[in-house]
């Protein structure tokens, strides 16, 4: 295809779970844009480094390669013009990355401490290994130790979702009438939670738990088809 995506996976290669990859499937569906999945492990940069990253997503589009979901999300509103709008204008580009710049601060972070330890039991050995050691690297710490507080950590996590849930009380998406770009970008951390880790991330009764069952459900049910561990 003329439109192909680098896409992280497991072990299994219909495991995807990378938060930043689910902002730029959502958006790809969104847009109706035909393209390819390609499953890339922690362990196979190479496939990537012509693209100037070790990191997915990656796009690629004819001889052209973009990189990092947010500067996707606007090469593909930008060379689609004629497609569903995913910001609705410069006004809901702006906003998006407000919520891009939010989501990454505060609902990854937060999550980090409910699930980080459940990934590796989803990885090939290789790459459970890199994960294990580069993670633990980064934070200090064991996996084991980050999520040994999960429980009163999710209430603090639950807690700093109030503004999404604010807004999600009062209407059914955060882009407007339809969802778009700042859905999906929020949506994407909830669905690496709910991929790797059967750890209850949300309330049953949550509005926020609402919305992301109504993306679960978008697009023939997209994001609902992979392997998960949180089924609810």
């Amino acid at each position: 295809m003329d439109v192909t995506l680098h896409d992280l996976c497991g072990a299994d290669p219909t495991r995807r779970f990378s938060p930043y990859c689910w902002r730029v499937r959502m958006a790809l569906a969104h847009k109706g844009i035909a393209h390819e999945t390609i499953p890339w492990r922690f362990t196979q940069k190479a496939t990537i480094a012509d693209a100037g990253t070790d990191k997915v997503p990656v796009l690629r589009h004819g001889g052209r390669t973009v990189h990092e979901s947010w500067r996707i999300l606007e090469y593909l509103e930008d060379n689609w013009p004629g497609a569903p709008t995913l910001f609705g204008g410069e006004g809901g580009r702006a906003l998006a990355r407000f919520v891009n710049t939010w989501a990454d601060a505060v609902m990854i972070p937060g999550l980090v401490r409910l699930i980080i330890s459940d990934i590796p039991q989803h990885l090939a050995p290789e790459d459970a290994e890199y994960f294990i050691r580069t993670r633990e690297e980064r934070f200090g710490k064991s996996l084991a130790e980050l999520t040994a507080d999960r429980e009163r950590a999710a209430k603090a996590f639950r807690q700093g979702l109030h503004p999404l849930r604010m807004v999600l009380r009062e209407r059914p998406w955060l882009s407007g009438p339809t969802a778009g770009a700042a859905d999906y970008i929020a949506f994407g951390p909830l669905q690496w939670a709910r991929c790797v880790s059967a750890f209850p991330v949300l309330a049953a009764d949550d509005p926020v738990h609402a919305w992301r069952g109504r993306l679960l459900d978008a697009f023939g049910g997209l994001a609902r088809s992979v392997p998960a561990e949180d089924l609810t």
